[in-house]
């Protein structure tokens, strides 16, 4: 219990001379950050991830078989944007490989527009997309989550991939000390990806009824905060930023 507590303490805040710096903390909002895209898609938009591309490769097989309720061509809107995105995302990551801060930064703006404009749609549409602002919200957080799990890929905060928590829950599991004969490393922080993701997904579905613009808000906004933050972080010299 004590190592997992100094875990935790550390991932949200790091120690000085830290190798990874603030990058688990502003990961960790990311993945808060997901939650909330995943349940305007999936709640909002019929049944369709845009960040958790398993999740939609399922769909779009039960789709293809024939299951009610489920739309191919939606999750393969959203398969194609969030390839795109990572695209971006790989390209960015090339042009700032020596600088995990200005890569970040970059990214988080980006993200940022891309939401907002998000946003924008489910603001015009007063929350009744059509299926025209269907499928654009889905092409515009696709781009967004497709350049976020990119970039935190580039960036490589073991354990921290932002959208992707298969392969956190099996080493948090296979790598357990007391079940598994592990040496548990970083409990904490699998622990604290597993619960930002359930948060960003539980504040989502609770906000939705308030509307697809409120709970698009509120990711825009701590897409904001994150990247003003990076910035600030980012102009100095410090370990993390080297990659």
């Amino acid at each position: 219990m004590r190592k997992l507590l100094v875990d935790v303490a550390h991932t949200l805040v790091p120690p000085k001379g830290d190798r990874y710096g603030p990058l688990p903390p502003l990961m960790l909002t990311l993945t808060l950050v997901t939650g909330l895209v995943d349940a305007v898609s999936f709640l909002g938009l019929g049944q369709v991830f845009v960040a958790n591309m398993t999740g939609n490769v399922a769909l779009l097989g039960f789709a293809l078989a024939g299951a009610e309720g489920l739309s191919a061509p939606a999750s393969l809107v959203s398969l194609a944007a969030f390839l795109a995105g990572a695209v971006a995302g790989g390209r960015l990551g090339t042009r700032f490989a020596a600088h995990r801060g200005r890569l970040l930064w970059s990214a988080l703006a980006l993200q940022a527009v891309l939401v907002a404009a998000a946003l924008v749609i489910a603001l015009v549409a007063h929350d009744r997309v059509g299926t025209p602002g269907r499928y654009a919200l889905i092409v515009a957080l696709g781009l967004a989550m497709g350049m976020q799990t990119a970039v935190a890929r580039r960036v490589g905060v073991p354990d921290l991939t932002t959208t992707v928590l298969t392969q956190t829950l099996t080493g948090l599991a296979s790598d357990s000390a007391d079940r598994a004969g592990g040496d548990g490393p970083r409990p904490g922080r699998r622990i604290l990806s597993v619960l930002a993701m359930v948060l960003g997904a539980l504040v989502g579905a609770l906000l939705l009824d308030a509307g697809l613009a409120v709970v698009l808000g509120v990711a825009l906004a701590l897409l904001m905060v994150t990247a003003a933050v990076t910035r600030r972080l980012a102009a100095t010299e410090a370990e993390w930023v080297r990659a």
